[in-house]
């Protein structure tokens, strides 16, 4: 996401292409889903000035009554809740970088805003194993987040464009990037690590450039990208619908078994490529 203080309507609506966060991986659910339902809303939240950081923290609202929901047996209100907080997860980027709100405060708020949604729901389907499964929900979004920026770093493009705004209340921003640092940090540091290492056991001590892009194909951030949150949540819906949301629970260890099924695939990528461009 990126948010904070509202400002005035724009004179005119931005595209969808101009709204949406650019990605190598696209989330066929966001793309194809959630950021053209958002698109529509733009315009009228825009005008009314509403501030995306309050957006956030009202789909956060609508995620935890899902989860209540869902203890209590739910399962059509629910689901429809959660979409809904989706299409709004995906709106509080989009308004924010139509109208130049973009703040870090607002990035690390829906992180930490999603993950305690994600938390919340995940024990309303399996009470106390709830936390664990809520880690490897994050260390799953952690490769697809990972994979981008390896993807733009081997090719020296920018991963994360510095925010519009520099209004951030400095309290406040500490006390995210606190949080931050705290529980997403050491994932990325301990699955970037493991990622270098393979790579390095594969090429040698000092991959070329050529062997870095050979490492990082595209397809890989795709496959990522659809294990996206707008897809989790999706299917998380679609469990509800059907009756069985501990189904949604035991795909989560399929998911991660593919991402390791990928990253084997990416390592025997490199040779091969490494020659085509020598």
């Amino acid at each position: 996401m990126d948010t904070m203080p509202a400002a005035s309507s724009p004179p005119s609506v931005p595209t969808l292409a101009q709204t949406r966060k650019a990605r190598p991986g696209i989330e066929w659910a966001s793309e194809r889903v959630f950021r053209p339902a958002a698109q529509r809303l733009i315009d009228p939240f825009a005008r009314r000035g509403v501030n995306p950081a309050h957006l956030v923290l009202f789909h956060t609202a609508l995620g935890l009554y899902a989860a209540h929901s869902i203890r209590r047996g739910g399962r059509l209100t629910p689901a429809l809740l959660l979409q809904v907080k989706t299409v709004l997860d995906n709106l509080d980027g989009q308004l924010a970088r139509s109208t130049g709100q973009t703040t870090e405060t607002g990035r690390y708020l829906d992180t930490e805003m999603d993950l305690v949604v994600n938390a919340a729901l995940n024990m309303a389907l399996v009470g106390r194993w709830g936390l664990p499964l809520t880690l490897l929900q994050s260390l799953i979004l952690t490769v697809d987040y990972l994979w981008e920026r390896d993807y733009r770093a081997a090719r020296g493009e920018e991963f994360r464009a510095a925010p519009a705004q520099s209004r951030d209340n400095p309290q406040l921003l500490a006390a995210l990037k606190a949080v931050y640092n705290a529980y997403f940090v050491p994932q990325e540091k301990l699955i970037g690590a493991v990622f270098e290492r393979r790579l390095k056991a594969r090429v040698g001590p000092a991959p070329t450039q050529t062997q870095r892009v050979a490492y990082t194909p595209q397809p890989i951030t795709g496959i990522a990208a659809n294990l996206g949150l707008s897809t989790q949540l999706l299917a998380l819906g679609a469990c509800l619908l059907l009756g069985r949301p501990r189904l949604y629970a035991a795909s989560l260890p399929v998911q991660a078994a593919l991402l390791v099924g990928v990253q084997v695939w990416r390592e025997g990528q490199v040779p091969a490529e490494a020659e085509r461009g020598s």
